[in-house]
């Protein structure tokens, strides 16, 4: 299963603050608003979303048909698919992606310990 381009959303308290601390360990900003309260950072292959107020808990997310530049890939699996074959292998969703639908797309699910993987395509 190919889930794509792999980042840690981050949920903070002060998206400036952040940024300045995340600045100092290497990371530049890479894509993002700050008056939308989200900025994604890279250093090298590793990517970060900084989001302030947007949810409260870090997030894994993985965005199927990019690589770490948001640039597209050929020959990946589709989030409708992904969903599919998690759901057959009693992995259930909290919020599903539409299966009937084509193109961008989301769904979440919880690992063993609670935390929220989110697949997220955008092509």
């Amino acid at each position: 299963m190919k889930l794509g381009a792999f980042s840690m959303s981050l949920a903070v308290k002060d998206l400036e603050t952040s940024r300045t601390f995340y600045e100092k360990l290497g990371f530049a900003v890479f894509a993002g608003e700050t008056d939308k309260n989200y900025l994604i950072m890279k250093n090298g292959n590793a990517l970060i979303g900084l989001f302030q107020g947007m949810f409260q808990n870090n997030i894994l997310t993985f965005n199927p048909g990019w690589d770490e530049n948001a640039q597209p890939v050929n020959g990946y699996d589709d989030v409708r698919d992904i969903q599919k074959h998690l759901k057959a292998n009693q992995v259930v969703p909290v919020r599903e992606a539409d299966e009937t639908g084509t193109g961008p797309a989301s769904f979440v699910v919880l690992d063993p310990d609670g935390n929220m993987i989110l697949v997220d395509q955008h092509l």
